[in-house]
C-alpha cells in the first residue's frame, strides 16, 4: 500500500515533483452523477498531469444489489456496498463523494465530516434548508474538505466571464438574466420518478436546474437580497412507477420565475422550467454593465459572446463572439489545441482537479468551487422563491 501522509496513501507513480499519492474514493449513486464523477475520477490523472493525487476507486454504494455490483464492474471499483455507513467504515474510503438522491445528501455527508472524511457532494446541497444548514455547520467543524458540484464554475466561458467581471471589464452591473429550459417531463404519462417526490427531491425546476443558474447568479454578480417570485406545478398527477394504472400526485414545481436584487444594486430574473418543448439543456446567461455585456449558452459552452463599449471597430459594434478555447484560457492548458472544444464532461473533470488540489495541498475550496456555506446560501435562496411565492410578495433573504 505505501507510506501513508496524511489522508493519502503515497504510491508508486512519480511525477515532476516526485511521488504522487493516491486517496480511495467512496462513491454513493451509480446513475447519472455517479457516472459522471466516475468519469472525472478516471480521466483526471492523465489530463491534469502530474496529478494532485490519483483517484482509487475503492467503492461504489447504493440499494440495489444487482445494478451497484453491475456498477461495480462497470466502472470499476473494487468493492461495493449496500449500506452507506458500512462504505464509511471502510479505512481506504478517504473521499465520500456524494451523487446520491437530494434526500440522502445530509445524513451521510455529515457522518463523513465527522469522520474526517472529505467530502465531495452533489447539487443542490440538500433537499431542505435546515438539511443544509446541519451540513454547512459540520464542515465548519471538520478538518476535512468539502464542496458542492456546482460544475458550471468550471467551463472555461464562465470562469473566463468572472475574470471579466472582477476586473472590471463590464463596469458597473445593471442586470443578470438567465434561462435554464428543458422539456423531458411534459408527457403527462411520464412516469412519477424520485425528481418529481417532494419527500426525496426536496424542490422540482428550482432545485434541479434553478439552483445551478442561483448559484452562478453568486458566483458571478453577488449576493442576493431579495426575491420576488412565482413557482407553478403543470401536471398534479402522474403514473406510479410500481402501478402504472395508478396515479400519484406530483409534490415539487415544474417551473419558477424570479425577480432578484442583488447586495451590489443590480437586478435580475431568474427562470427554470422542465415545461419548454424544443428545449433540451437550454442554459442562457446575460450580464449587462456600465461598460459592456457578456452572454453564454451552454448548448454552445465553447463560446463566450462579448461587447465592450468603445473597444470596438464601428463596423464591429455590437457582440461578438469569442471561442475560449486558447492555450491561455482557463483550463485550457490542459487540454487541446485551440478550436479543439471540450464538453459537459470535462466540468466535472475540472471540479474534481480542484477538489483534490485542496485536498492533497490544503488549499481553499473557495472563491472558485462552491463551499457547503455557497451551497447553503443557494439552499436560502431557494426557499426564499418558493416564500415567495406563497405569500405573493418581496421577500427578503434571511441567512
Amino acid at each position: 500500500m505505501g507510506e501513508k501522509v496524511g489522508f493519502v496513501t503515497m504510491g508508486e507513480v512519480k511525477g515532476e515533483r516526485g511521488e504522487i499519492p493516491k486517496i480511495g474514493v467512496g462513491m454513493l449513486g451509480y446513475a447519472f452523477m455517479g457516472k459522471a464523477h466516475t468519469n472525472a475520477y478516471k480521466k483526471y490523472p492523465y489530463i491534469f498531469w502530474p496529478p494532485a493525487a490519483i483517484p482509487r476507486l475503492v467503492a461504489i454504494c447504493g440499494r440495489n444489489e444487482k445494478a451497484v455490483e453491475e456498477a461495480r464492474i462497470r466502472y470499476g471499483y473494487e468493492k461495493a456496498y449496500r449500506d452507506w455507513q458500512e462504505m464509511l467504515n471502510d479505512p481506504k474510503v478517504q473521499i465520500f463523494d456524494n451523487s446520491g438522491p437530494n434526500s440522502l445528501h445530509c445524513e451521510p455527508s455529515v457522518a463523513a465530516l465527522n469522520m474526517g472524511k472529505h467530502v465531495f457532494c452533489e447539487k443542490p446541497l440538500a433537499g431542505t434548508v435546515e438539511e443544509a444548514r446541519a451540513m454547512w455547520e459540520a464542515a465548519q467543524k471538520s478538518s476535512a474538505k468539502s464542496m458542492v458540484c456546482f460544475n458550471y464554475r468550471f467551463l472555461p466561458a464562465l470562469r473566463l466571464a468572472r475574470d471579466f467581471i472582477a476586473e472590471g471589464k463590464l463596469g458597473e452591473i445593471y442586470h443578470f438574466r438567465a434561462q435554464y429550459l428543458q422539456e423531458w417531463i411534459m408527457d403527462p404519462n411520464f412516469p412519477m420518478v424520485w425528481r418529481l417526490d417532494k419527500d426525496v427531491a426536496g424542490s422540482g425546476a428550482l432545485g434541479d436546474l434553478g439552483s445551478h443558474i442561483i448559484d452562478l447568479a453568486r458566483f458571478l454578480v453577488g449576493d442576493i437580497a431579495t426575491v420576488s417570485a412565482l413557482t407553478r406545478t403543470f401536471i398534479k398527477e402522474r403514473p406510479s412507477l410500481e402501478d402504472p394504472t395508478r396515479k400519484v400526485p406530483v409534490t415539487v414545481d415544474d417551473a419558477f420565475v424570479a425577480v432578484v436584487e442583488f447586495s451590489c444594486g443590480a437586478i435580475g430574473t431568474l427562470e427554470a422550467s422542465r415545461f419548454c418543448a424544443g428545449r433540451k439543456n437550454h442554459q442562457v446567461i446575460e450580464i449587462n454593465g456600465s461598460r459592456g455585456s457578456i452572454r453564454f449558452n451552454l448548448e454552445r459552452l465553447n463560446e463566450l459572446e462579448v461587447h465592450l463599449v468603445g473597444e470596438e471597430p464601428k463596423v464591429f459594434q455590437g457582440f461578438h463572439q469569442v471561442m475560449v478555447t486558447e492555450s491561455y484560457h482557463p483550463f485550457y492548458e490542459h487540454w487541446w489545441p485551440h478550436g479543439h472544444i471540450i464538453g459537459w464532461e470535462h466540468t466535472f473533470i475540472h471540479a474534481i482537479s480542484h477538489f483534490l488540489d485542496a485536498v492533497v495541498n490544503n488549499k481553499e475550496i473557495a472563491p472558485y468551487g462552491a463551499t457547503f456555506e455557497d451551497g447553503y446560501r443557494c439552499a436560502v435562496i431557494c426557499d426564499t422563491i418558493v416564500r415567495s411565492s406563497l405569500s405573493g410578495k418581496k421577500e427578503e433573504l434571511r441567512y
